[in-house]
């Protein structure tokens, strides 16, 4: 170990953190400081990657979960030879650079997921160690091991402190996932305040109840973190691996270090200074010749590692053809046509909750798509979602496609994303419409990261009966449609429940919600099933047109399509009724289609939902109407909240009534 070296480095890690910090304005100093050592020995010597091949399939992840702290990965992106520039590290924070506030994926080369909410990158590192230990079962031969490296996740105080770290952590160590180690930057301070102001558990018992190795270094000690790192990285011994690293926040800046005053860009204004403390030039975002060697040697040993795993993988592929055509279908991430055909046909006079269709269809997709994982926040016989014949994941089965998360949601939706971001899986969570903001700010994070992840999110509104108004969620459904690149998607019945599933496979640029009812509901035979399969991909269709001159058009979405059909019988043959099972698909489809579906000059609307009614007027204009529930639920067998809510064709035909 080049210590001398690596030490130079880190140096001039800070000034760059400090000069990008300084001529931002604005920013975050306090762990590029404090972690520059941790941030030389994984860049400098640990981490097996190739700069020059960012996407590398057996390349170590590394996860700044801490992402305020941006400047530190910034800084060793640029060192260690990735793609960005040097006038990127002076763009920091500015429009349309490489260098984001907060990391973001498929901006930058090297970043491996959207961090920033404390905490999630915990979340997404155990869901990545997750997916490279079924890769490697899935993948891996006796002769060839093309799936063999390591999750490295760099957190916080505050990471540590959020409540998805916690259930993420517990996971890990249930389930035995020794390919993530899990880096405690411990500098013993929060934003407001030291951290003893708000913390007092010994965290290092805490892992070790979790199921971790735990040890504790002096994190500016690169010899001891050094050797605490290769230790974690050999130890294959079913117990991920916690690395305690004790730090000075904001070092090398005086006036503020080890102080909650180095966490911004408190420090900033003492840049000059600090510059000269460090025995850094004058000139800024300087770089010293030594260093840009050192990586530069360090690259072509790294490249060296890729060239050497290339031929292993091609004689791999040679030898295991299948394999290598699955491997290829997972990272191409593309969707193979044809998927309605391998969905039989419901029954037309079935009659099942749509969670129950959902699992039916399920079954089928999942033998058509072995690369489909299925997980559930403890609830699988209620979500219906459990893939029949996929076995169940466990430390003694990483082939099991079914993923039992515990009670668990908030870190089921981050680690979905940790799945989706390591780019093989097609992966869907699931678990009541009521629960969903415990994922919400994971699901967020999936929209805004395009990242392919499903939800399944079953007993959809009041008709949930006795459970009582904590467990019907007459809001989610619209709340969920605000999310920017989320498609909701809520079928009417098993037929478009098929459409639902395919649409979402079809997705890959982001996520989408699956919204199922608890109670059965008829198969709308009446509609035809392509039409109905092939709507939903729409997003919206005619489920019943006019017999005569259009003169009324009726919205629906869900359980309440039924309602809106059987009140177009009692409102004359100039009613049309439209599905609308998503309103996003729908918003995306041509113009011409939309005018076709909803024509301009039909101004008389009502729409029918069991939720709130709010966004339903980008539909039925100010002059239409809506049907649905702007109020909590209430405590009685399902059919008669209904009812009691207005859930009810009547209510349709009363509403038009009055147009």
């Amino acid at each position: 170990m080049n210590t001398e070296i690596l030490q130079k480095a880190a140096t001039e890690a800070r000034g760059l953190a400090i000069d990008a910090v300084h001529a931002a304005g604005i920013g975050h100093l306090g762990l590029p400081l404090g972690a520059a050592e941790l941030g030389a020995v994984l860049y400098g010597q640990a981490l097996k990657m190739n700069p020059q091949e960012p996407q590398w399939l057996d390349r170590d992840r590394f996860v700044l979960s801490a992402g305020h702290g941006s400047m530190f990965l910034y800084g060793w992106l640029h060192l260690s030879g990735y793609d960005l520039p040097m006038q990127e590290i002076r763009n920091f924070r500015q429009l349309h650079s490489k260098t984001p506030g907060h990391p973001e994926f498929g901006e930058t080369h090297g970043v491996e997921s959207t961090t920033g909410p404390l905490g999630q990158g915990v979340g997404n590192a155990v869901g990545m160690a997750l997916s490279a230990k079924m890769a490697e079962r899935q993948f891996n031969t006796p002769e060839h091991k093309i799936f063999d490296h390591h999750i490295i996740c760099l957190a916080g105080d505050g990471c540590l402190q959020e409540g998805v770290a916690a259930e993420a952590s517990s996971f890990a160590g249930h389930n035995g996932l020794d390919n993530l180690i899990l880096i405690y930057d411990s500098n013993d301070v929060t934003l407001d305040a030291m951290a003893e102001v708000t913390q007092s558990e010994d965290t290092a018992q805490r892992y070790e109840a979790y199921g971790f190795d735990v040890s504790t270094v002096d994190g500016h000690d690169m010899e001891a973190f050094s050797t605490a790192l290769e230790t974690a990285k050999s130890a294959d011994n079913g117990r991920p691996k916690f690395i305690i690293a004790k730090t000075e926040i904001g070092r090398g800046i005086p006036e503020v270090a080890g102080t909650n005053k180095a966490h911004g860009e408190g420090g900033a204004k003492f840049a000059n200074s600090a510059r000269q403390g460090l025995g850094l030039p004058e000139e800024k975002f300087y770089v010293s010749e030594e260093v840009r060697s050192y990586f530069a040697e360090r690259s072509k040993d790294l490249a060296k590692q890729h060239t050497d795993w290339l031929e292993v993988f091609s004689t791999w592929k040679t030898a295991n053809p299948e394999k290598a055509g699955l491997l290829e279908s997972g990272l191409c991430g593309k969707t193979p046509e044809g998927l309605f055909d391998k969905i039989p046909e419901f029954a037309p006079d079935a009659s099942a909750a749509t969670r129950a269709s959902g699992g039916t269809v399920l079954q089928h997709l999942a033998k058509a798509l072995p690369l489909i994982v299925s997980g559930s926040a403890d609830l699988y016989g209620s979500t219906k979602n459990y893939i029949s014949e996929g076995g169940d994941y466990s430390r003694e089965n990483p082939a099991g496609r079914n993923i039992w998360f515990g009670i668990r949601e908030h870190a089921m939706a981050a680690m979905l994303n940790g799945m989706a971001y390591y780019g093989l899986f097609r992966v869907s969570g699931a678990t009541f419409l009521a629960f969903s903001d415990y994922m919400r700010p994971s699901i967020r994070l999936a929209a805004l990261s395009k990242l392919p992840v499903n939800y399944i999110f079953t007993h959809d509104s009041v008709a949930v009966g006795e459970d009582g108004p904590t467990h019907q969620p007459v809001e989610m459904v619209s709340s969920m449609r605000c999310v920017p690149n989320l498609d909701v998607i809520r079928p009417a019945d098993a037929e478009e429940t098929a459409g639902a599933f395919v649409a979402a496979l079809e997705k890959t640029d982001g996520p989408s919600a699956i919204i199922l009812s608890r109670q059965n509901l008829p198969n709308l035979s009446e509609i035809s099933v392509s039409d109905r399969r092939s709507g939903v991909l729409h997003g919206a269709y005619i489920a019943r047109r006019e017999q005569s001159t259009l003169n009324l058009i009726i919205l629906a979405t869900g359980s309440e399509l039924q309602h809106a059909l059987a009140a177009a019988d009692e409102l004359g043959n100039g009613a049309r009724v439209v599905s609308i099972p998503s309103f996003e698909r729908f918003d995306r489809q041509p113009a011409e289609y939309r005018e076709s579906v909803l024509p301009s000059d039909c101004r008389r609307r009502i729409a029918i939902e069991a939720g709130v009614t709010a966004l339903w007027h980008r539909y039925v204009g100010l002059e239409g109407k809506v049907v649905g529930i702007d109020r909590f639920g209430l405590s009685a067998p399902g059919d008669t909240v209904l009812k009691e809510m207005g859930m009810k064709p009547e209510s349709v035909v009363e509403a038009a009534n009055t147009l």
